[in-house]
């Protein structure tokens, strides 16, 4: 069950029947992240106007909750921890089930600039893409000179995973795991669905490219990392990579061995878009370690 808090949006710029109504929305997934949240609300709160915010507490225990709604944003509680997948998936549920014609996402810890998002809001909005992800790496991305740097231990996965996703998608992704997106109604349904993949954002841009949305990376500024370790480090970033190439390449051969293993489907997919390649891959490192 989820708890839904009072509504309370920022100014909007559409009215009906003089109550504000916006057409986007911007929703924030938030674990514990009660201390970085005013200064991410007050910062969409000055360069998003117009825009309702929706916070996806996922089943914080640090008022989360409770500072999202001091901070004027609605809000979406999971009674327990789901994670981040969970979050995204239904940040885009609710922005479909409210009717937004637009919808973004910034992260929780201050890393993603709310300035960036209203341009990328703005490209979708112009109509010169259904999707649009802001990327760390574009040759013009950065802001006055600076550049976002990588963890030395990052930069191989990285490369790797850019080289995996040329492949599988037929476009090059010079930033495959970044979380900051702006879409149109097209895409909600389709970013709504579970995720199976730990890393999501890959997982989504599969979907938008199988579904033949149109996809724009934009050059943007992002933050360093001020809080937690990167996943791609150790033998954590090989088992990632692992896991991501499957995702990409290797979801129905894996879906027929569990199948020859008696397995149930529903216990392993999520609902087919793409016209059904997309397979569930929680085992899929296990899978590939046993042979």
């Amino acid at each position: 069950m989820l708890g839904v808090g009072r509504r309370t949006p920022f100014a909007s710029s559409r009215t009906r029947d003089d109550v504000p109504i916006a057409d986007t929305v911007v929703f924030i997934p938030a674990w514990n992240e009660a201390a970085s949240l005013p200064g991410v609300l007050e910062e969409a709160r000055r360069d998003l106007p117009g825009v309702d915010v929706l916070v996806i507490d996922d089943g914080s225990t640090d008022g989360t909750a409770d500072v999202a709604r001091e901070g004027g944003a609605d809000v979406v509680s999971f009674p327990e921890n789901r994670g981040l997948r969970a979050g995204i998936a239904e940040g885009y549920r609710q922005a479909a089930e409210r009717g937004y014609a637009f919808c973004g996402r910034l992260d929780a810890d201050g890393q993603h600039p709310a300035a960036e998002l209203a341009r990328m809001l703005e490209l979708v909005r112009q109509d010169r893409c259904d999707v649009a992800v802001g990327s760390r790496f574009l040759p013009q991305s950065g802001e006055n000179g600076e550049r976002y740097r990588p963890a030395p231990e990052r930069v191989v996965g990285t490369s790797l995973l850019r080289l995996l996703m040329r492949l599988r998608l037929g476009q090059a992704i010079s930033d495959g795991t970044s979380g900051m997106y702006a879409v149109n109604d097209k895409a909600l349904r389709l970013l709504a669905d579970p995720y199976v993949c730990e890393a999501p954002e890959v997982e989504a841009l599969v979907r938008i490219t199988d579904a033949k949305l149109r996809l724009l990376e934009v050059s943007v500024h992002m933050r360093q990392r001020e809080h937690g370790e990167s996943s791609f480090k150790g033998r954590r970033a090989v088992e990632l990579v692992v896991t991501i190439g499957l995702t990409l390449f290797a979801g129905e051969l894996y879906y027929r061995h569990a199948r020859r293993r008696g397995e149930r489907r529903r216990d392993l997919v999520a609902r087919p878009l793409g016209g059904g390649k997309r397979r569930g891959l929680d085992r899929l490192t296990g899978l590939l370690k046993r042979g």
